[in-house]
């Protein structure tokens, strides 16, 4: 799992390994060819339409608005009576997708996207229990809502994900005014708690302390999806872990792990593939052990042909092959699983980026053993060797934790003999807390001192943004495919796009270009965390519907 302790994300602070971000505006475009013709772009189109209380359109008097913003689900124009959400998010990319079910459950209970709370009827806090001050910002942001609640009658707050499932009635104890609580186990419950304590006119606290296997819905993918972009999306393979890492509280917030059924993952993404989506990420606690849990329960059910090992290598071939997906990523994998099955499949389908995420936490082989992580800084750099030798053009990303209890000097300095010697295109960084119900957070005795680990801290990550800065360089000149997210944050003007091996392309295209297109850049400039580029050539269009609403009054 992801160690997302605290403070510090040196590849995040620029936008480097996170997914594409919520929708940015896009425009009709012309396409040309390389013969520079021009041709109108014509969008696929879904009508939404929106009924009033009879079901009885209100023909040349009906209310029609069309957005131009070709997000995944743009507001719409709605009838008085609608009742509105906003789900804020904390934490890693699974709390992500978890809560972008939690939003296609509500509106398929008839709720609409709001904007901000102060247009909202209903907030959802999706929290995260790995941040040091996860527990005050989310009893923070509760007192800050308990006077918007007052504000309005019928508003209702949820309070879900791992800090939830960690504190379970605490929230209630704390926070009064919480409609419903509820943990990682029961995402599929979302609308049903949230009526069921708005007709009961009193509280619900609702954890699951395990996943049911039979049970789909507990699989956040099977669920019904309000994405926030509409050319790429999260796939949930996995969920839980059963590994016992001394810093990590996953296991006890997200349970076992559980593997999702092939075809049904299969099923999803030719799916995805067929609404226009063209870059699928795996998601997983512990990603690369995918199907030893499944091939486990056909073996006890009689399957004499099942081998006990991993289906991820198996997976990544039969996502990769799927019609319509351009680009294949997954998170996390964990190292004492990386097997060479994966790297094969990594180097033999197209489709799967060249991108690696290999969390190392710590070079000491001390420390990796207090941590309970498997596996020996020789051993992690020897597969990283296999990796780079498998996949041309690899780009290697990672997570370290500086200050974990007991490391001294000798240990962190060779975390920065085995950061350097890994040559990382970037790292998540952290600052050690403990989280209370870990191994680690007993270890008092030898926590380092803080300003010993912020010193150390300064030192990492001078290490990790030289090498950054050293591959991106070696990048300057190459023609690079970038997928477009959208308009730079500081420079509407310059678009931002991301390469296959995860990296973020600034550049200033001849025309506009939707979100979700396809073009080549010429790199021009490396910087640590980013790249700036030059157009070159127009790809493809974005083959996502744009999604025009119609609300009928």
């Amino acid at each position: 799992c992801r160690n997302d302790e605290v403070d510090v994300h040196l590849g995040d602070r620029l936008g480097l390994a996170r997914a594409p971000q919520p929708g940015v505006e896009e425009q009709r475009t012309e396409r040309r060819d390389r013969r520079d013709e021009v041709h109108e772009v014509q969008d696929p189109v879904e009508i939404v339409v929106v009924d009033d209380e009879d079901g009885e359109h209100g023909g040349d008097d009906s209310a029609v608005g069309v957005s131009a913003a070709h997000d995944a689900h743009p507001s719409v124009a709605l009838p008085p009576m609608s009742r509105s959400y906003v789900v804020r998010t904390y934490g890693c990319q699974m709390n992500e997708h978890d809560s972008e079910r939690i939003s296609g459950l509500l509106e398929a209970d008839g709720l609409v996207r709001a904007e901000s709370e102060a247009d909202a009827d209903v907030v959802v806090l999706n929290t995260c229990c790995i941040r040091e001050n996860a527990d005050n910002k989310l009893y923070g942001n509760l007192g800050h809502l308990k006077t918007w609640k007052a504000e309005r009658e019928g508003r209702q707050i949820v309070v879900s994900g791992c800090l939830a499932q960690k504190d379970q009635d605490l929230v209630a104890g704390r926070a009064g005014h919480v409609d419903v609580v509820m943990g990682t186990h029961n995402v599929h419950r979302a609308a049903e708690l949230l009526a069921e304590a708005q007709t009961a006119g009193r509280p619900i606290t609702e954890i699951l302390t395990e996943a049911v296997i039979d049970d789909q819905a507990l699989f956040p993918s099977a669920l019904p999806t309000r994405r926030e972009t509409s050319y790429n999306a999260w796939v949930t393979i996995q969920i839980g872990c059963d590994n016992n890492c001394a810093f990590c509280i996953v296991p006890a917030v997200r349970g076992v792990e559980m593997s999702r059924p092939y075809e049904e993952i299969l099923s999803e993404v030719s799916q995805l593939a067929v609404d226009g989506v063209t870059e699928v990420t795996l998601l997983g606690q512990n990603v690369n052990s995918y199907g030893r849990d499944l091939q486990l329960a056909a073996r006890q059910a009689g399957d004499g042909s099942a081998r006990l090992r991993p289906l991820f290598a198996d997976l990544l071939r039969d996502v990769g092959a799927i019609d319509g997906i351009r680009r294949v990523r997954y998170t996390s994998p964990h190292p004492k699983d990386m097997r060479p099955e994966t790297f094969a499949a990594m180097a033999d389908t197209p489709a799967v980026c060249e991108h690696l995420h290999y969390p190392l936490q710590s070079g000491s082989d001390r420390v990796l053993a207090l941590m309970h992580r498997g596996y020996t800084a020789p051993r992690y750099l020897a597969r990283l060797d296999d990796a780079r030798r498998a996949i041309d053009d690899l780009a290697v990303s990672t997570d370290i934790i500086v200050g974990f209890p007991g490391e001294t000097e000798a240990d962190f300095e060779q975390t920065l003999e085995v950061a350097a010697a890994a040559e990382y295109d970037y790292a998540y960084t952290f600052l050690f807390s403990p989280r209370e119900g870990t191994e680690a957070a007993s270890m008092e005795a030898d926590f380092v001192d803080p300003a010993v680990a912020g010193e150390r801290f300064q030192r990492l990550r001078l290490v990790v943004e030289r090498s950054a800065l050293r591959r991106h360089e070696a990048r300057v000149g190459r023609i690079e495919e970038i997928l477009v997210e959208g308009p730079s944050k500081r420079d509407p003007a310059v678009l931002s796009g991301r390469t296959r091996q995860n990296k973020l392309v600034h550049f200033t295209p001849p025309r506009p270009m939707r979100t979700g297109s396809y073009a080549t850049v010429e790199i021009t400039r490396g910087a640590p965390h980013f790249l700036e580029g030059r157009f070159v050539e127009f790809l493809s269009e974005p083959t996502h519907k744009l999604r025009i609403p119609v609300a009928v009054l």
